[in-house]
């Protein structure tokens, strides 16, 4: 009958350590499936306002720095837009970005078991995420019908994709192409600086969270994310292996 909040409970990004477990074995279920041709691989594209600049994109920096920014010309900029949010006793959020490469095109559904819609509910389970998107995601809204469309061509026998706005899924079914899929992480909500609350008395009072929270908990996500993309994905892969046996 013991309800401790301190730490969070399950609201606490601790929740998400048996997550990032059972994406690596989901990995080795990936690599066993695909002989090790699948690659997913996240990080931080932007944290407030500054975001990556995508031509510089190298996939070998992101491990090189604790803000796993695939960006180098970033880093500095986002520790001091971080720490100046831990200094003024506020938080602020993130967006992450998964690329999952070598997927085989067929997986998912055309209905109720869209490969789109179990990773978008996957990502989403994450604390804190507040959107989604695959592709270009919102920015379609900018494109006019002939840009937006992923145009097929045959080349070698193979058929190839011209552009990927789809973020490698078309119709709730993996196109074949790399899965694009990224989400935001809002600001922590334990901070310093004191909000407007009411306690259990349905008071109103004023709260400030007080012990050790982090100004920019969307860092965090990066390999919780990797680990919904490839439970998700072994998921689906496991399906369409039992549909062929």
């Amino acid at each position: 009958g013991i309800r401790d909040y301190r730490g969070g409970g399950r609201s606490s990004a601790r929740e998400t350590a048996m997550r990032v477990a059972a994406g690596g074995i989901a990995r080795k279920i990936l690599d066993n499936l695909s002989n090790n041709q699948i690659k997913i691989i996240g990080a931080v594209v932007q944290i407030g306002d500054i975001s990556i600049d995508y031509s510089k994109w190298d996939n070998d920096q992101i491990n090189k720095n604790n803000l796993f920014s695939p960006d180098k010309s970033v880093v500095s900029n986002w520790e001091n837009k971080i720490d100046s949010a831990r200094k003024n006793g506020s938080s602020i959020g993130a967006i992450i970005e998964i690329r999952a490469s070598g997927i085989s095109p067929g997986l998912g559904e055309p209905i109720y078991e869209k490969l789109d819609s179990d990773l978008a509910k996957a990502v989403m389970s994450i604390n804190a995420v507040k959107g989604v998107e695959i592709g270009e995601g919102f920015k379609s809204v900018l494109l006019s019908g002939e840009n937006s469309a992923d145009e097929m061509r045959i080349k070698e026998n193979k058929v190839v994709f011209l552009s990927n706005t789809s973020g490698g899924i078309l119709g709730g079914i993996s196109s074949g192409q790399d899965i694009v899929i990224r989400f935001c992480v809002k600001p922590t909500s334990s901070i310093l600086k004191s909000r407007k609350t009411i306690n259990k008395n349905l008071e109103e009072v004023e709260i400030s969270t007080k012990g050790r929270h982090d100004p920019c908990v969307g860092i965090r996500a990066v390999p919780v994310g990797e680990a919904m993309i490839a439970c998700t994905l072994a998921d689906h892969w496991l399906r369409m292996k039992a549909l062929k046996l």
